[in-house]
């Protein structure tokens, strides 16, 4: 019997330092978010970060957080609601960090029979620290709990056509009425180095400016040529010309060398440029959260303001739109009524 899994980032329980404090130690242990040694990661989480950083993140995630919940899981769930009564097989819904979990989800899928199932990571580029640790975890837990369990895995859909479609005709429509000189395209940022573990080449990615313009199988894995190649086709969509758009990483830990050029230093420079009309899209989420309700559509609208700038809009995630939730209903029907005679472990499908 084939299920599905659909699985998103997560969210502390609540907006307190109590309930963010055991997430942020989830999520920042996490071997792929910071990879380096265990002992250097602990020293770093749990002797620094996790000793000044929940306060600061609980007033955060309370400045966004909604009656129901978290944005991101409320959202997630509404989903969720609307592909299963798009299909005819079970879906399940996991957080990679905090509830439910992804285990709880295998769980639900097995207590309801399902022994084929499709791993859904709900993140359009591929990267370490989003769909590796994901596909990492899902299989521990199939090793340990669900060995009958076969996974079949959704690849990074940054250049599915569909997915672009959806994506242009959200932007488009918020972007009726508003008259802007600029639109940036602001992904989550990630390491550099992060770049250089995932290319299966080990020689392709040097982050120099031509590498994700020319062809290469690291592209399957590179998040920076993929984020690039989402910006290139949609703006290509929307018939947007050269000089209106560009596209900056947001989100950091200082001391390492991340993804350029930053959202917030870019944000700041631009109304001295005459860009008073700003609107910023953030296309490496489906859902949206602290990162782009509170780090882009508070923090940077307030910047760019403090700096000159007039106007400032933030688009919203496709989040649990009809014709998101459409998409992804048509790519587990396709994957269900794909013949079982091919299917191996850990199968890719082409979404």
């Amino acid at each position: 019997m084939k299920g599905v899994l659909l699985v998103n980032l997560g969210s502390p329980e609540s907006p307190t330092p109590k309930d963010v404090k055991p997430y942020l130690d989830e999520f920042l242990m996490d071997k792929y978010v910071i990879d380096v040694p265990f002992l250097l990661r602990a020293l770093l989480v749990r002797g620094i970060i996790l000793q000044t950083r929940p306060k600061k993140s609980a007033a955060a995630y309370a400045k966004i957080w909604w009656d129901e919940g978290s944005p991101l899981v409320v959202i997630s769930k509404r989903m969720h609601a609307k592909v299963k009564q798009l299909v005819d097989i079970p879906v399940s819904l996991a957080m990679r960090y905090g509830n439910p979990s992804l285990l709880s989800g295998l769980q639900e899928l097995h207590d309801k029979g399902v022994n084929e199932v499709l791993l859904f990571p709900l993140y359009p580029q591929h990267a370490m620290a989003s769909t590796t640790t994901i596909l990492e975890l899902a299989e521990e837990h199939r090793k340990k709990y669900f060995p009958e369990m076969k996974f079949t895995i959704v690849p990074a859909f940054y250049n599915k056509p569909d997915y672009l479609k959806n994506l242009a005709d959200s932007i488009k429509g918020h972007l009726e009425g508003f008259d802007y000189d600029h639109l940036l395209f602001s992904y989550h940022g990630i390491p550099e180095r992060h770049i250089r573990k995932t290319d299966i080449t080990k020689s392709h990615c040097k982050i120099d400016g031509s590498c994700c313009n020319t062809p290469s199988p690291a592209h399957e894995f590179c998040y920076r040529h993929q984020c690039y190649e989402t910006t290139k086709q949609v703006v290509k969509l929307l018939g947007i010309p050269e000089g209106k758009y560009s596209q900056t990483f947001q989100s950091r830990l200082a001391g390492d060398k991340w993804l350029t050029p930053y959202t917030d230093v870019e944000v700041n420079k631009m109304p001295e440029k005459g860009i008073k009309k700003l609107a910023v899209v953030t296309p490496a989420f489906v859902s949206d959260c602290l990162e782009t309700l509170e780090e882009i559509a508070m923090e940077a609208n307030h910047e760019f303001k403090a700096h000159g700038g007039e106007e400032f809009l933030a688009v919203p995630c496709l989040n649990d739109s009809d014709d998101w939730c459409k998409t992804v209903s048509n790519w587990i029907t396709n994957w269900s009524n794909a013949s079982s005679s091919v299917k191996v472990d850990s199968e890719k499908i082409n979404a």
